[in-house]
């Protein structure tokens, strides 16, 4: 029986493997696509800052890197979460996420405390009632 089931099931598994091969070897040639163009960007910061390529040409081909780089990332990127980005923020852009961070946090404490001094008068309330 098991050798039956084998042979019916070979095409299958044969098809299923192929298509394993080919998500692994698009997968590699993405990784090494986002590798090719992070170095680019290294190599256009340093011409930047010897002054080998102007602001204006440094601006249109990073932000062209940039995108592209995203659309990599974003394919890779869980349907949950959106593709980090931090690593390509300026320290500005860094700063004023973090800021945004350090407001939510304040906001979700001043509720947790508001929500805790309620359940205290409650049970103030019932102690006394």
């Amino acid at each position: 029986m098991f050798i039956v089931d084998d042979i019916l099931t070979a095409p299958f598994k044969a098809i299923l493997w192929l298509v394993r091969e080919v998500a692994k070897a698009a997968d590699k040639e993405q990784a090494a696509e986002a590798d090719r163009i992070k170095d680019r960007l290294r190599e256009m910061y340093m011409l930047l800052e010897t002054g080998q390529l102007t602001e204006q040409e440094f601006d249109a081909e990073e932000a062209q890197l940039l995108d592209r780089l995203d659309e990599l990332e974003g394919r890779n990127a869980p349907a949950e979460t959106a593709p980090s980005d931090s690593a390509t923020d300026s320290p500005k852009q860094q700063e004023a996420a973090d800021e945004d961070d350090d407001e939510e946090d304040e906001d979700e404490d001043e509720d947790e405390d508001k929500d805790e001094d309620e359940d205290e008068d409650e049970e103030e309330e019932d102690e006394e009632g």
